[in-house]
């Protein structure tokens, strides 16, 4: 603890050392003092996940919702808090947490949204989910496809498959390799596995692998492992140079 205390920064792909450290030995109390300061949120997360682990829902609750406005990280914090609501049956106030951060301004980005409407939908409401889609879209005039594609599973949820189909082709990045993804993914999930192929056909080999996992689903393994076999091909041989030459150039 004392070497890593001269650290200026303990954190190593989304974790800190000095918090699972803390944690790890039952050092609680040093442990909140650390997350008071830390300012990356990532000890807050591990005291939060600490007091989880322990039955104390409540206290990692608090120590989210305390930690929010003062992380220079305050979506991650949100989205935390969130998914640990939902995670107990909150998904009410999980909504909540969330609705507020897309509502302020600025709030409504991409990765946001994806997560409010990921909470509604796992609530059994993705029609709140698109409402709210709308309302910010009518705000904004337009709807970009990073928000566009998030209302393509919701719609399906709804019954409304064929709708969405229609309106992804309407869009003006409907027609790129990418959307034909999603428009497949609503098709296939919807038991129209051969549908989705056609789709994915189009663009090939853009969407290789994933028209090659819909051939599988259809038992076409030969067809998809060709297909691969064809988008990926082996690199050419590179020839072998000898460590030691005995003739110039040396």
């Amino acid at each position: 603890m004392a070497l890593l205390s001269t650290r200026q920064f303990t954190s190593l792909n989304g974790r800190d050392q000095l918090a699972d450290l803390f944690a790890r030995h039952d050092r609680i109390d040093e442990l909140r003092a650390y997350a008071d300061t830390e300012p990356l949120g990532y000890a807050t997360q591990r005291l939060a996940e600490l007091l989880e682990e322990r039955g104390d829902v409540d206290g990692a609750i608090s120590v989210y919702r305390q930690a929010g406005e003062a992380s220079v990280r305050r979506g991650n914090t949100a989205v935390k808090l969130a998914r640990l609501l939902a995670r107990h049956d909150r998904y009410d106030d999980a909504i909540e947490v969330m609705r507020a951060l897309a509502d302020a301004p600025g709030g409504a980005e991409d990765w946001i949204v994806d997560v409010l409407c990921t909470l509604y939908a796992d609530h059994g409401r993705p029609q709140d989910a698109l409402s709210w889609l709308d309302g910010l879209k009518a705000r904004r005039g337009k709807e970009e496809w990073e928000l566009f594609w998030i209302r393509l599973p919701l719609m399906a949820a709804c019954g409304r498959v064929d709708e969405a189909v229609e309106l992804t082709r309407a869009h003006p990045e409907g027609s790129t390799s990418y959307a034909a993804e999603h428009v497949a993914t609503l098709l296939a999930n919807a038991g129209r596995t051969e549908d989705a192929v056609t789709v994915l056909e189009r663009y090939a080999p853009a969407n290789a692998s994933t028209l090659a996992g819909r051939l599988i689903d259809l038992g076409c393994v030969k067809d998809a492992l060709a297909l691969l076999q064809h988008a990926h091909p082996p690199p050419p041989a590179v020839p072998i140079t000898p460590l030691w030459l005995d003739e110039p150039p040396f």
